[in-house]
């Protein structure tokens, strides 16, 4: 429980970050490329850990690093012709589920936790996948087809 309320505060202080830039307007274009990577680092790092226990199953794991990994090289390729593609709606609920989700498995990996924990998973995984997507138009949309 300690391990999840440590997650949990670093959960926490991210969102504060997140309002407090958005309510002082201080919304930088650095701060929308890695603002997503600490949200990425903070939710994969936890996810192998509880892979390596045994609380969730590997491919779970697999899937959400792969789109991780497809979304940032869109991000990256589409920054460096000059534009920014940063998180929209269904990305931050994907977030905020994964972050639920990995609350509750660290918490108790036997009981209703583990199994409420890897339904929520489960409904990111479908979301990160429907995201994955909607990076991909606007990457096309706004840099052009991949050749």
């Amino acid at each position: 429980r300690v391990a999840a309320s440590v997650f949990f505060i670093a959960s926490l202080t991210d969102i504060l970050d997140g309002y407090f830039a958005r309510r002082r307007s201080e919304i930088t274009k650095l701060g929308k490329l890695l603002d997503p990577v600490a949200d990425k680092l903070l939710i994969l790092s936890a996810l192998i850990l509880l892979v390596d226990g045994g609380r969730v199953p590997a491919w779970m794991a697999i899937l959400i690093l792969g789109r991780e990994i497809a979304v940032t090289g869109f991000r990256a390729v589409a920054a460096s012709e000059g534009v920014v593609i940063s998180a929209e709606g269904i990305g931050k609920y994907k977030t905020f589920l994964q972050t639920i989700s990995v609350i509750l498995l660290v918490i108790d990996a036997s009981s209703l936790f583990r199994q409420v924990g890897l339904f929520l998973l489960s409904i990111s995984i479908l979301l990160s996948l429907i995201s994955a997507r909607q990076y991909f138009v606007r990457f096309i949309e706004r840099v052009g087809p991949l050749r």
